[in-house]
Order: C-alpha cells, then structure tokens, then sequence
C-alpha cells in the first residue's frame, strides 16, 4: 500500500472497469512500464481482476475485488486530512483534477437521511463537459463517470467554481444547483468535509 501509485489506481477504479490507456490518462506522471507493472503486482495481490476481450485491437479491462473496495475507507481518510492541512488555491498555471476529488467520495461520510442520485458536470477550461453521477443509497455512496437523465438534483459549473466549492471557505456562488438542493447541498459538504460555508446557491 506505500507504494506511490497503488492507492490512486484503487482510487480511479472506483467508478467502474477501466482500460489500460484511460488509467494512463488519469495518472499523470506514470510511466507505462510503472503502470503496466503496478496493475501486474495489484492483480497478483488479489487488488484487482483483469479481464481480457478478445476484440482487435485487444481490450484489457481492469477493476476492484472486494479486497481492494475495502481500502477506499483509507482514500477517504486521507482525501480528509489533505482538506485539513494541504488545501490550497491552485496558481495560474495549476489545475485540479475535480475527477480526482469525486473518485475519493465513497470512502467519505455519506450523508445521513438522504437517497437520490446527483450529477455533477465539470466544464473544462477547454469547454468540455465531464460529467459524474454520485448515487446514494442505503447508507452508501457510488460514483460513475456518464450523464444521469434520472438525476433527483444537478449541480453545474466551470472548474474554477468547483476548486472554490471545494476548498476550505466552501464558496458555492459559481455552482449552479437544480432539482433537489437539500440532497446536492448534503452532497457538495460530504465532498469538502470540516469546510466553512460561505456561500450558497438558492
């Protein structure tokens, strides 16, 4: 579990199988040769499974056991102590993978007294739009990575606003909520835990 990449391949699974070339994309900074022998020793390790389809080119799909599900509880933890003590504005030049942040949001408290599922869209400095759907239910919470026409609330907006939604003054302003705001409220202080309010969006 030291090792640099293990807990953030764990995290960027939690949305679902992934291939090879898309967890390159979320792990910048990852040599192939540091992937390809990092997801080898996970699967050895019983951390993931490794599923093989036989299309040309080939597809090789990589996702969580049980064993490894069972880390995210540590992601979360650390996800919290990294909004405690190393929370800071990014520079000009910087930007925050919001992906990243939301991958962490099953291993956080889920918030009690709620059910529904939110989507979240990120728009990119780029202008394109990710969207992610966090679901919770039964006292858990789910993430993946599509749009969500069943979505019970929508929060909405530019990366800047989500970077200052998630920081430790929790400004919302830039974020734009529809649907149900008690279940996206819940959900926007599950993703920045220990944060002040200083803005909400009506």
């Amino acid at each position: 579990m030291g090792d640099k990449w293990t807990l953030l391949i764990v995290r960027d699974l939690v949305g679902g199988p992934r291939r090879f070339v898309e967890l390159q994309r979320t792990l910048p900074g990852i040599s192939t040769e540091q992937l390809r022998s990092r997801l080898n020793r996970m699967v050895a390790d019983g951390l993931l499974t490794r599923q093989r389809y036989r299309e040309v080119p080939p597809r090789v799909d990589y996702e969580l056991t049980d064993r490894a599900h069972d880390l995210l509880p540590v992601i979360g933890a650390l996800s919290r102590w990294g909004y405690q003590w190393a929370w800071g504005m990014p520079r000009p030049e910087e930007s925050v993978d919001i992906g990243a942040i939301l991958r962490s949001v099953p291993g956080l408290a889920v918030p009690t007294g709620f059910d529904g599922i939110a989507e979240l869209t990120v728009v990119r400095r780029d202008g394109q739009a990710k969207r992610y759907v966090l679901a919770v239910t039964g006292g858990e919470m789910t993430i993946e990575e599509r749009a969500a026409p069943e979505a019970d609330a929508r929060v909405s907006g530019p990366e800047s606003a989500w970077v200052a939604a998630l920081g430790p003054e929790a400004d919302r302003g830039g974020l734009k909520l529809e649907g149900d705001q008690r279940l996206a409220q819940a959900l926007l202080d599950a993703l920045a835990p220990g944060a002040v309010r200083s803005a909400a969006v009506a």
